[in-house]
C-alpha cells in the first residue's frame, strides 16, 4: 500500500478480458500496486486512467460506501475524464473505500471499479 506524505500518483489501468474490463493499478513508474494508499498528512491523492478498452473510458464520479467519515474532503475530475483528484486534509483516522465510475463510448451504461481505499493516520499532536 503506498504512502503519501503530501501527494501521490496511481495509474488505473483498464483492460479487457472475454470482453470484460478487469482494472489493476500502478505507480507511475509502472510497479504494480493495489490501488490503496495510506495517508499520514494533508495533501492530494490523484488517480490517472489508463484505458486500453478502445471502448473510451472516462471517469465521471466517484462512489463512497461511507461518504459523511471525513477520510477524503472533496473530489474533482479533470475536464477530459482521464484524472480524479481526492483532497484528504488527514483530519479524521479510518478507512475508506471506493469505487470509479466511469462512461464508455460502446453504450450508455456506467462501468464500476473494484473498490480501493485510502486510510488515514493522522499526525500525533
Amino acid at each position: 500500500m503506498p504512502t503519501t506524505q503530501a501527494a501521490s500518483l496511481i495509474q488505473v489501468v483498464v483492460h479487457l478480458e472475454n470482453g470484460e474490463p478487469v482494472f489493476s493499478y500502478q505507480t507511475t513508474d509502472g510497479q504494480p500496486c493495489d490501488g490503496d494508499v495510506t495517508v499520514t498528512e494533508a495533501g492530494t491523492l490523484t488517480y490517472q486512467l489508463v484505458d486500453n478498452t478502445g471502448k473510451g473510458l472516462k471517469f465521471v464520479g466517484v462512489g463512497f460506501t461511507t461518504p459523511f467519515d471525513g477520510i477524503i474532503d472533496a473530489i474533482t475530475i479533470s475536464s477530459d475524464g482521464q484524472l480524479v483528484q481526492m483532497l484528504d486534509l488527514d483530519r479524521s483516522a479510518g478507512t475508506t473505500k471506493f469505487q470509479f465510475v466511469l462512461s464508455n463510448t460502446a453504450n450508455t451504461l456506467l462501468v464500476l471499479s473494484p473498490d480501493p481505499e485510502v486510510k488515514n493516520l493522522p499526525p500525533t499532536p
